[in-house]
């Protein structure tokens, strides 16, 4: 018997198991940001529909869903905790959604984040993320007030920090999710009175179900165009 030919079959086996095991392992995706998406993961949120809809496309089996929101979170508050609610999980894909409070907790405790702070903390989260071999999506703020002549309160910063993360995107080659353009033109259609709620959020900025479903949607684009 030759000893050499078996111990090369069970070496080549044993790639092949390995190689398998890898193809067959779910890609893991966390969702990374504030109360928004620490709501997601609740019946109709935005990440239980995503597992709806990858159930419904039979990918269900190719993915696994994480939410990694924390209400109140900011763009430093991710900064903060990302060692130990991403890295640590070892994900394929994290999906960057945060700035609401950024913007919103300038008017409602004073404690917002300034622009050029925001960027700083932005970068070296993204930076992080590509030095730990993680593929990452990046989305802008949906909305704070869904009126649509840009009469809300806030739509000057949430349109200056919006643009910021569309021209990160740009800049560095990241898929985007631009909820901010998505909402607003969702509104233009169905928003015909001008409210500010009710129509994707239920106070101008918590998400609604059909405010998820959009969410939902708009992400998995991104999510599936992903290799």
């Amino acid at each position: 018997m030759n000893y050499k030919i078996i111990l090369l079959a069970l070496f080549v086996g044993s790639l092949l198991l390995m190689s398998y095991a890898r193809t067959q392992r779910k890609k893991r995706i966390i969702f990374f940001g504030d109360s928004i998406t620490q709501a997601a993961v609740n019946p109709n949120g935005y990440i239980d529909q995503l597992n709806t809809m990858l159930k419904q496309k039979g990918l269900d089996v190719n993915y696994e869903l994480t939410g990694a929101g924390v209400s109140g979170n900011k763009v430093y508050d991710l900064y903060l905790r990302m060692e130990g609610d991403v890295i640590s999980k070892n994900p394929d894909i994290v999906v960057i959604y945060i700035c609401v409070n950024d913007v919103w907790h300038k008017r409602t405790t004073g404690t917002g984040t300034d622009y050029d702070k925001f960027g700083k903390l932005y970068d070296a989260i993204v930076n992080r993320m590509n030095a730990a071999n993680i593929k990452v999506i990046i989305c802008t703020p949906a909305t704070i007030g869904e009126k649509t002549d840009f009469s809300n309160e806030l739509d000057g910063d949430m349109n200056k920090y919006s643009q910021y993360i569309r021209n990160y995107a740009n800049e560095h080659h990241l898929p985007l999710v631009d909820l901010r353009k998505a909402f607003l033109d969702y509104n233009l259609i169905h928003n015909t009175e001008n409210k500010d709620k009710g129509i994707l959020t239920t106070d101008g900025v918590h998400l609604n179900e059909r405010g998820n479903q959009l969410v939902a949607e708009r992400m998995w684009e991104q999510v599936g165009a992903l290799k």
